[in-house]
């Protein structure tokens, strides 16, 4: 792997990874475009590692807050906005909907849910889904006002996202919308509840790689796009947050169908067969 593709790559995990457009389905296609061989397992694990940095980096006092408000109550300053006692137990009980789906499903996902249809029609359905929840948004609850429901029903819908295409910034800010949160806390809380799933998912392929070395010829590209996945993903989540406080998801949804359209056509006329 060139240090251009080790960039590019991390790059195109920082966005996708955030924005609800699909982390599996660009990693899947970019290399495809650019004939690239595929990345690996090393370095997958690197480009996760980074967007779960920039997870717990962005949010750092937020994490801080959840644990000062389980240990000394709700009436701090330093606790953030939204923050409560509840925030923490909601997340790890929303995790174990894609806990559990990940331990008994990830075989058949990554043997029989990763032809390129699937990805077409997985990025066009979420679109019609998010459609849907924009229309009927009732946007208002803030992240304070996060119900067990509310963790469980995101939770169940970060499962879904072990399928290519789904998108698991835009399957849970689906879900969210639907359940009245605002879109800025739909997207906050999706964001701090796929740290754990992150970390998990890092932490067993990490595991898978224990008996292999790397190479001293992979240690800069690995570190080049560890950084580029860890600056573009802190950056992402940024924007995004700060863009969902004065517009709506419209233009993740047409880009999502436009781009499933695309795969489509790549099927048809390009043989895309990755």
């Amino acid at each position: 792997m060139t240090w251009l593709q080790a960039v590019v790559l991390g790059v195109v995990q920082g966005l996708t990874e955030f924005l609800p457009i699909s982390s599996s389905a660009h990693l899947i296609l970019v290399p495809w475009l650019c004939g690239w061989k595929d990345q690996g397992l090393t370095f997958d694990v690197v480009l996760h590692g980074g967007t779960l940095l920039a997870i717990l980096g962005f949010f750092w006092r937020d994490w801080l807050g959840m644990l000062e408000s389980i240990w000394n109550g709700n009436n701090l300053e330093r606790i953030p906005p939204g923050v409560t006692r509840r925030t923490l137990p909601w997340i790890i009980l929303g995790t174990l909907p894609a806990a559990f789906a990940g331990f008994f499903a990830q075989s058949l996902v990554e043997t029989q849910l990763r032809s390129p249809l699937i990805l077409s029609m997985t990025l066009s359905g979420v679109a019609l889904l998010l459609w849907i929840a924009e229309k009927r948004a009732k946007l208002k609850k803030g992240l304070s006002e996060v119900s067990l429901v509310d963790a469980l029903a995101v939770g169940t819908a970060q499962a879904l996202a072990l399928v290519p295409g789904t998108s698991r910034s835009g399957i849970t800010i689906t879900a969210g919308l639907f359940r009245g949160l605002t879109r800025e806390a739909a997207a906050r809380f999706s964001f701090l509840l796929s740290a754990p799933i992150i970390a998990g998912a890092t932490l067993k392929k990490l595991l898978d790689l224990r008996e292999s070395g790397i190479a001293d010829a992979d240690v800069a590209p690995l570190l080049l796009g560890f950084l580029a996945a860890l600056v573009t993903g802190y950056l992402t989540i940024r924007f995004l947050l700060r863009f969902l406080q004065r517009y709506t998801l419209f233009v993740f949804i047409y880009y999502r169908i436009v781009l499933g359209v695309v795969i489509l056509l790549l099927i048809r006329y390009a043989g895309f067969r990755p």
